[in-house]
């Protein structure tokens, strides 16, 4: 029997729709986000359409229009229902979604006994799919909720009162980890699981540079918007700067003024900003702003997958397993906040996408992208690496992502 280990990722989605009610799982909030009904078919089209239909001989799909339901972004496989209007779709309903991942999941059975070595490769990307997608499906649901006056929690325990929240930990003063010039190498290493995104392996001359020991808090990002960060265009990239004025953007996503201070929206509820919490939900507009503002800039890709890459990161830290479901700090390279690099989302030398529709599952999105590294609070632990990139268009901020600062050595 092939050990790959879907069950028990399969299981985690579920358990994450636990606190739900079916209402909660079929709204969308915006175009960016998805119901999470359709997470939970959409993976499990992933597998039928990858693994099952060419492992399992005879092989009938489950539904003859799920392909076109439920294909996210799959040109070679056809038509599809648009993105924006996946809230839309009533039916097939929660139960009937459910008995779908469930006819999936025991075939799978029957292919993971029967051996399917050769399609382990993608019974491994559909494993760490299925794991991008738990991370969508949380970050998806804090908007959905975010929308509602009601501002309703999705941790709850298990007599229905809103779950404690652990406290940020004490931001520890900033420090500046000073790393020399070297050639680098960068990408994963050939063997294990990566992204096709994240090879070929290749060397990088890096300057002599400093990285900040943690990431930005909420205290210093809070003084950087009572310093009229948001007011000074001197500050922002002429994107960043449009993009500011057209959303009014005046602080973070899911800030609300309260009194003299803040409150923020999180999975939990409602909650007081913590100043000694790492910043969360920027754009790489303000990203990059804030990096100007504090005489400093953000690292590349490459920055901080070298720093990644020696005992310092090691990876522990605030991921989803910890329950918290909202950044707490510490000295980390992971968890907590997904942090935005100044590197364009582009090939490595070499690159080459792989032949067939799966070859759209990265290579098409390399253009207009900025990559995010180090994974967050809502991560699984298992699925991040030094070498894994995370990519979101520059304006984007219902994900978790932060700030971490560099500078250059003179």
């Amino acid at each position: 029997m092939l050990e790959i280990p879907i069950q028990k990722v399969r299981a985690a989605t579920e358990r994450l729709c636990a606190p739900l009610t079916v209402e909660d799982q079929v709204v969308q909030s915006m175009p960016d986000a998805s119901p999470v009904k359709w997470h939970l078919a959409h993976t499990s089209w992933f597998f039928e359409t990858f693994a099952l239909k060419p492992g399992i001989p005879g092989y009938r799909e489950y539904h003859p229009l799920y392909n076109y339901l439920f294909n996210s972004y799959y040109d070679a496989l056809g038509e599809r229902h648009e993105r924006a209007r996946r809230g839309l779709l009533a039916r097939p309903t929660v139960a009937e979604v459910r008995e779908y991942r469930a006819h999936v999941d025991r075939h799978l059975a029957v292919l993971l006994d029967r051996g399917g070595e050769r399609l382990a490769p993608v019974l491994w990307l559909g494993l760490h799919h299925e794991q991008q997608h738990q991370e969508l499906l949380l970050t998806d649901v804090k908007h959905l909720f975010a929308q509602n006056p009601l501002r309703p929690a999705y941790a709850t325990t298990a007599t229905g009162a809103t779950a404690p929240r652990p406290r940020a930990r004490p931001a520890a003063p900033l420090e500046w980890l000073d790393f020399d010039e070297t050639l680098a190498s960068i990408g994963a290493p050939d063997g294990g699981f990566a992204f096709d995104c994240e090879r070929p392996r290749h060397r990088v001359l890096l300057q002599p540079y400093r990285l900040a020991s943690r990431a930005v808090t909420a205290g210093e990002y809070l003084d950087f918007m009572r310093d009229g960060g948001y007011r000074r265009p001197e500050l922002w990239l002429a994107d960043g700067w449009a993009a500011a004025r057209a959303g009014d953007w005046q602080a973070p996503l899911y800030w609300e003024p309260d009194g003299g201070d803040f409150t923020v929206m999180t999975l939990a509820g409602p909650r007081p900003v913590e100043r000694d919490a790492p910043v969360c939900h920027v754009s790489y507009y303000e990203a990059d702003a804030y990096a100007r503002w504090a005489g400093a800039r953000l690292p590349t890709e490459f920055e901080w997958e070298r720093a990644a890459s020696g005992a310092a990161g090691a990876i522990d830290g605030n991921f989803v397993e910890s329950g918290a479901l909202h950044p707490l700090g510490g000295a980390s390279l992971y968890g907590d906040v997904w942090q935005w690099t100044s590197s364009a989302y582009q090939p490595y030398p070499g690159y080459r996408a792989p032949d067939g529709a799966l070859g759209e599952y990265n290579g098409k999105f390399m253009c207009n992208q900025q990559v995010l590294r180090g994974g967050s609070c809502l991560t699984p632990r298992a699925h991040v690496r030094s070498s894994y990139r995370n990519y979101f268009a520059p304006g984007a901020r219902w994900q978790m992502s932060g700030v971490r600062l560099a500078k250059d050595r003179r």
